[in-house]
């Protein structure tokens, strides 16, 4: 398949105007509103196109609803825009109340990767947002995380933003693929480097990097035993990134919490065992919920 055929499959066509800026979002799935809604939450340094395949897999049984977060993939890049954690954590709060998801009985399920957890976990933590129950796929959720080269590339933001562009794209291309243990095929790395490559994107890329601060963990790593929905926990058994070990633990601070090892997968399990994760995520997800959902205690 080509990357022009991969773009094209995956558009996101409605907009929001949040307080970071225009986000692109998209809903897939039968049944219209009577379906209930499942949102998926994408990491860094990529985009709601890593979920493509999962969240045609879930939409037999649910709404799902994909976004792209402000400063990521179709959704607005500028100047002094604040991508942080925390300021995402909002526009996720935004969209769940544009969305209908907040009045009682019509919480979602939420799905997060990497960066998406701390989004979904400080929403819910913090803000108040109530979920039916929460997947959190090798999630950012416990310190100390960023590799070196991550540290770098944030603490020198400004320099780096002003590389050449092919040597931007080869420093983006090189970070994305080594999120996957097997390999990203070229197209799918084309498709997930591409918005950073643009003259909005490559500012954007050093950008994210800067303002991910690990005190956004930090503020509620301490919380994680208030939480009362069902929890569970993939994690890529050879994730280099962030290593099964935060799986392990994570799991062990939330009651009832269970813990998924994908074997074979690294941090991108979405592209390394995506049927093994479509799998755990649908016996998860179950069957449409009956009766009101919990929240944080």
């Amino acid at each position: 398949m080509s990357s022009l055929t991969l773009m094209t499959q995956w558009l996101l066509d409605r907009t929001f105007r949040s307080t970071s800026g225009e986000v692109r979002w998209a809903v897939l799935g039968a049944g219209g509103g009577d379906a209930p809604p499942v949102v998926l939450l994408h990491g860094t340094p990529f985009s709601s196109f890593v979920w493509r395949g999962i969240a045609r897999a879930l939409a037999g049984r649910r709404q799902v609803y994909v976004w792209d977060m402000p400063g990521y993939g179709a959704s607005e890049m500028r100047a002094g825009q604040d991508v942080s954690l925390a300021a995402q954590a909002v526009v996720f709060g935004e969209l769940l109340e544009h969305w209908g998801m907040t009045a009682p009985g019509g919480q979602p399920a939420v799905v997060a990767h990497d960066f998406g957890g701390c989004v979904a976990l400080r929403a819910h933590l913090l803000h108040g947002a109530r979920y039916e129950r929460l997947a959190l796929v090798d999630p950012v959720a416990l310190a100390p995380w960023g590799s070196p080269a991550y540290r770098l590339l944030g603490a020198h933001a400004e320099v780096f933003g002003q590389l050449p562009p092919e040597l931007h794209r080869a420093l983006a291309r090189e970070y994305v693929s080594s999120a996957s243990r097997a390999g990203l095929r070229p197209d799918v790395l084309d498709r997930l480097v591409e918005p950073w490559c643009t003259e909005a994107g490559r500012p954007a890329f050093y950008r994210q990097i800067a303002q991910n601060d690990q005190r956004s963990t930090d503020e509620v790593a301490g919380r994680y035993g208030e939480i009362a929905v069902p929890v569970l926990v993939c994690w890529g058994a050879d994730d280099a990134w962030i290593p099964v070990a935060k799986g392990h633990e994570l799991a062990s601070r939330i009651p009832g919490a269970r813990l998924r090892v994908i074997e074979g997968a690294g941090h991108l399990v979405h592209e390394d065992a995506p049927a093994e994760l479509a799998v755990a995520l649908r016996e998860f997800l179950g069957p449409p919920p009956v009766g009101p959902v919990g929240g944080a205690r």
